[in-house]
């Protein structure tokens, strides 16, 4: 790789390039791209952080002039997600995108710049009493990267994802012109541009700034915890929860690679023989007046039985994810009532494919009543055969029940042997979009399902 990025800096036309690139930027905000610039494996030639909207669209009409590739960055918490892009010429940094829109500290609006991390715009509302309830597990994303990722958290549950909170986006286009698109109203053909603007990963625009509703704070939040043995107890209890008259916020459960196996069988019985029984837990978060939430607590904490307990706190896991940078990530989406399946297959496959793993299940956390998981493929399973083997097991579970498993992110000597498109399925209407707004794939060439 780095062959070729010394040979992709001397054609014709690269040092004009940095030098155009230094104007419109300043010069200590533009310059030759590095190692830590790749973008899922793929090395760039150039990094920009243009210092607003104006000097974005000058970046993206310079690499219209010259046939160049762009791809936008944030914070950099999710840039090896998915397929990695067909070339990366530009990496456009938005971290001087940022700020707030100006607004009465007790509006139900704010429009935030899409660099802008999102604990400084929970920050900035929470003085007001204010907050936008939208929770991502990536630690220090920008609100561009979560809204380019379309990537929830726990408060999914009642409040959905990104989509959910906007009234409306402001982007640039490939040719660096700036839109403005609301979401009352948005859909022209029956097809909704911010809800493929959400997820696009920069292959549809470059993402500006997003106004967005705010809620108060709630004046109390309690999580309830209730510890489980295995992936079908959870989902029981799950239904328990959601037909409750509890109304809670969010349901997840975590679901650790610790074994345990149950005291009342012995362990060479052939029904668990190899087998551990997860000791995890399924958590519900309650929000509201404090008087109501504690009498929820108690209706919940009676229906979860004795084993069930409250705090004001929530688990350290909470609200993150369960792989880490090394591993190999996935995300298994199914019907709530068929989730639990897979990840049973999961721990009888990774024997199957490395008999050292006998007993450990593979970590999984995630929200079962919204039907999302994510996985994680640490350590000897992070091997790119033992992943293909893991994976297609999956699928052939979850496709009979109508879900898929996703790998989302793998280390680079994983990277070769995985499909990252497989399973991703392409929103209807994104080929027509990508047509119409980049119709000479300048904006993250193949990061789009289906390699657009």
């Amino acid at each position: 790789m780095v062959g070729a990025r010394s040979s992709s800096m001397g054609r014709p036309g690269a040092s004009d390039i940095t030098r155009r690139l230094a104007e419109i930027c300043g010069s200590s905000f533009a310059r030759l791209a590095g190692p830590a610039d790749e973008v899922a494996g793929r090395p760039a030639r150039w990094v920009a952080v243009p210092g607003d909207a104006q000097a974005a669209g000058h970046v993206l009409r310079l690499a219209a002039d010259h046939e160049l590739a762009v791809v936008p960055r944030g914070a950099g918490t999710k840039i090896d997600w998915g397929a990695a892009p067909d070339r990366v010429d530009i990496v456009l940094d938005t971290g001087r995108l940022a700020g707030f829109g100006h607004r009465p500290d007790d509006a139900p609006e704010v429009e935030v710049g899409a660099g802008t991390p999102m604990r400084a715009v929970q920050a900035r509302l929470g003085r007001g009493g204010q907050w936008l309830p939208l929770d991502p597990p990536s630690p220090g994303a920008t609100l561009g990267g979560v809204i380019a990722a379309n990537e929830p958290g726990p408060l999914r549950h009642r409040h959905g994802g990104p989509a959910s909170h906007l009234v409306r986006l402001r982007y640039l286009d490939a040719d660096g012109e700036l839109a403005t698109v609301p979401v009352d109203g948005a859909a022209a053909a029956g097809v909704d541009p911010v809800r493929l603007l959400c997820g696009s990963q920069g292959g549809l625009g470059l993402l500006v700034a997003a106004t967005l509703r705010v809620q108060a704070v709630p004046a109390c939040r309690y999580w309830v915890t209730c510890p489980v043995r295995h992936p079908a107890e959870a989902r029981d209890l799950v239904q328990v929860v959601t037909t409750a008259d509890v109304d809670p916020a969010a349901i997840e459960a975590d679901l650790p690679a610790a074994p345990a196996l149950s005291p009342f069988v012995h362990p060479a019985h052939p029904s668990v023989a190899g087998r551990g029984v997860w000791t995890g837990s399924l958590v519900v978060l309650l929000e509201g007046d404090p008087a109501d939430v504690a009498e929820r607590a108690r209706q919940l904490t009676a229906l979860l039985g004795p084993t069930a307990s409250g705090a004001f706190q929530p688990p350290p896991w909470w609200g993150r994810y369960p792989f880490g940078p090394g591993d190999v990530a996935l995300r298994i989406e199914a019907p709530p009532d068929h989730l639990h399946s897979p990840l049973y297959v999961l721990q009888d496959v990774a024997r199957a494919v490395y008999p050292e793993a006998s007993g450990v299940p593979v970590p999984a956390r995630g929200s079962l009543a919204a039907g999302v998981l994510y996985a994680a493929l640490a350590g000897p399973l992070a091997a790119g055969e033992r992943v293909t083997r893991i994976v297609d097991s999956l699928r052939q579970t979850l496709q009979p029940r109508g879900g898929r498993c996703v790998v989302v992110a793998a280390p680079p000597q994983v990277r070769a042997a995985v499909d990252f498109r497989a399973g991703v399925p392409v929103p209807a209407g994104l080929p027509e979009a990508k047509e119409r707004v980049d119709p000479h794939r300048r904006l993250a060439p193949g990061r789009l399902p289906g390699g657009l």
